[in-house]
């Protein structure tokens, strides 16, 4: 059972027939794990005028299955006594066979054959008699040594992380990491730790923004259709982006040549702060729009008055970054501003239901 069930306005609409086709698929799944729901739409669909007909379908159905149940089961009996017979036949034949097999003979029993009833095997702790020559090896039972596979939620989790972390974003974020290390120590460019951590923040953000919706997953329609759409599943595909961003760029801002700038950890409280903002921000306005404001709001205050400067714009861009970023002031506006922009994405959380639906 999950933790959204169905509305009173949901339940009067798939009653009625007024419910579009993708909402009442989801509404049906949702039904065969709750049961709660469940028995409100059957009261809800009994009141309208197509309950009497359903009644009457339901005692035709029972009245059948009750027919055919008693049918089954004398057949059942019937055929129970002749297996049983059949089965202690050849209970009884096999017995003898191993009796009479010679000991030291191949194929014989090493010790006698223990007593037991045919259908519960051999007594606990005695060991397995051989087969006597001429009886066919026993068939291995299908399925019983399979290589470990991944299970359904395994499934579910790679399903759902799945539009995170394919397509232009991964190979973009490969590209930074890898092309600020061959910048700083191929090319000789000891600045290359400001640009990073300039652009580092926007990187989780983009990702997001790449990860939900009609544009990046093929199968939007129908995920949105589902109980497990809304914020849940842009906190799953948020997570895997941050998973592959975070300890990435910071790997490679420490692997940079150390110059003015911060130190290579200092982006990661401004980019979880940008990335909660614009989950916040996608509530009244939208993922895509969230996104371009709060990341292209960052690369303005930052790279907007550094590119404007006549002189050397890294000098510039390590001492603005240094007052963005460094020091505990800094570090605790950007601590506070996540922790606010996550207690707006959990008081807007129902407006997920219905984000990027078309």
């Amino acid at each position: 059972m999950t933790g959204w069930h169905a509305s009173d306005h949901l339940v009067t609409r798939y009653a009625d027939g007024s419910l579009p086709e993708s909402d009442a698929w989801s509404l049906e799944k949702h039904l065969e794990c709750c049961g709660g729901c469940a028995r409100r739409v059957s009261q809800a669909v009994r009141a309208t005028a197509a309950g009497p007909v359903l009644a009457g379908i339901r005692k035709a159905v029972l009245t059948d299955v009750r027919e055919t149940a008693r049918t089954d089961i004398d057949t059942a009996a019937r055929t129970s006594l002749h297996e049983t017979a059949r089965t202690r036949i050849g209970a009884a034949a096999r017995t003898e066979a191993y009796k009479a097999t010679p000991a030291g003979a191949p194929g014989a029993a090493p010790v006698a054959v223990p007593t037991a009833s045919p259908a519960h095997g051999p007594v606990s702790g005695a060991p397995a008699p051989a087969r006597p020559a001429g009886f066919p090896a026993r068939a291995a039972r299908p399925g019983a040594l399979r290589w470990p596979s991944a299970g359904p939620r395994t499934v579910r989790v790679l399903w759902a992380l799945g539009p995170a972390v394919r397509g232009a974003w991964l190979p973009a974020v490969l590209l930074v990491a890898v092309g600020a290390v061959a910048l700083a120590h191929g090319a000789g460019f000891a600045h290359a730790r400001p640009w990073l951590l300039a652009l580092a923040p926007v990187v989780p953000v983009a990702g997001v923004a790449l990860s939900y919706g009609p544009h990046a997953d093929p199968m939007h329609e129908i995920t949105a259709a589902t109980p497990s759409a809304g914020l849940r599943l842009v906190l799953m595909r948020t997570a895997a982006v941050l998973a592959v961003s975070l300890p990435l760029l910071t790997l490679a801002g420490a692997l940079l040549p150390s110059t003015d700038a911060p130190n290579a950890a200092a982006w990661l409280l401004p980019g979880l702060a940008l990335t909660l903002a614009s989950l916040a921000l996608a509530g009244y306005v939208g993922l895509r729009a969230a996104t371009a404001a709060t990341g292209g709001g960052w690369l303005c205050a930052v790279l907007g008055p550094v590119l404007a400067t006549p002189g050397g714009p890294t000098d510039e861009l390590g001492l603005r970054l240094s007052s963005y970023l460094g020091g505990a002031p800094a570090q605790g506006g950007w601590a506070a501003a996540a922790l606010l922009s996550a207690a707006l994405l959990a008081a807007r959380r129902p407006a997920f239901h219905f984000l990027e639906k078309s």
